[in-house]
């Protein structure tokens, strides 16, 4: 190859100027597979011996426990700081000693809310337990369930995101995404006795508001129609776009759900159905079946 010296050329002058793709300056990057060694760690303190690494026995625990809260402190917090860091970079064109302080405070505060986290997955596994019965024990829900894989990760990063943490909620939440085919936004607020059974293809958007006792299957999007935008047409982030599911409801396989709608307390929506209104607490919605239509052989 003749030309290998302008081609490098005409790859690196595509560098200039990138913004949030160019990653040649890493250091000042928080890094993935950290990140997700520290989700891991987090995993191992809300159910230990989770992952098979440590032995944890009733005569250790606390020993174990202390050493992983300190690691995931010292590592996390050093993640925070630079997803902090390069966000005020970008945003002020300066590095803050304030981003190293709310690092400290955002990574104490996390740690700190792991005994609630965890109280409110022990609800997650009550409501797998009770509302499968192909569960067996709490065991098999725990290391199986990609139902749970999901909301334990959400919970994490949600405690991330509501302290305006950049970048690592959503690194969180989509290795959570790639294990499990579940997409939860780390910015929906779910309530506690949350189950999704099977999972596969469920997408929750970011300003979605779950309450307590509700169940939802496999392939249920819980989506936005239309996004609010400015006087120059941009995009405005942030602003309530996608459903709010009340208590005790229950939306079967492949439900759509679409806006900034309310559906009510006791509500069951029914599977394949599209939803883009309020649904009144304690209705049932549905779509009209189709004709079933059958084919003799040909002879």
């Amino acid at each position: 190859m003749n030309n290998i010296d302008q081609i490098v050329e005409n790859i690196v002058k595509t560098y200039r100027d990138d913004k949030g793709i160019n990653f040649s300056e890493v250091k000042n990057l928080p890094q993935r597979d950290e990140i997700l060694y520290c989700l891991g760690l987090i995993m191992e303190v809300l159910f230990p011996g989770y992952s098979g690494k440590y032995k944890i026995t009733r005569g250790n625990v606390s020993y174990v426990i202390g050493g992983l809260i300190c690691e995931i402190r010292e590592r996390l917090y050093r993640q925070i700081e630079l997803a902090m860091m390069y966000e005020c970079s970008q945003k002020h064109n300066i590095n803050c000693t304030k981003c190293i302080q709310d690092a400290e405070r955002i990574t104490d505060s996390l740690i700190a809310s792991l005994p609630e986290i965890r109280e409110m997955l022990k609800t997650d596994i009550q409501a797998a337990f009770d509302g499968d019965p192909a569960a067996y024990s709490y065991e098999e829900i725990v290391i199986s369930y990609p139902g749970l894989i999901a909301i334990s990760t959400h919970r994490v990063a949600h405690e991330l995101y509501k302290n305006n943490v950049p970048m690592i909620p959503r690194i969180m939440g989509e290795s959570a995404h790639q294990k499990t085919g579940i997409d939860i936004h780390p910015g929906a607020r779910i309530g506690k006795y949350f189950f999704i059974d099977h999972g596969t293809g469920v997408v929750i958007g970011e300003t979605a508001i779950i309450g307590n006792n509700v169940k939802i299957y496999q392939g249920v999007t819980l989506g936005a129609i239309s996004f609010p935008k400015d006087e120059r047409g941009n995009i405005i982030k942030g602003k309530k776009r996608h459903p709010t599911i009340e208590d005790d409801v229950t939306i079967y396989a492949e439900a759509t759900i679409l806006g900034d709608i309310v559906i009510g307390k006791g509500a069951v929506v029914s599977g394949n159905t599209w939803v883009k209104k309020a649904i009144e607490p304690g209705n049932t919605v549905m779509s009209a079946n189709p004709e079933l239509v059958i084919k003799p052989k040909k002879s």
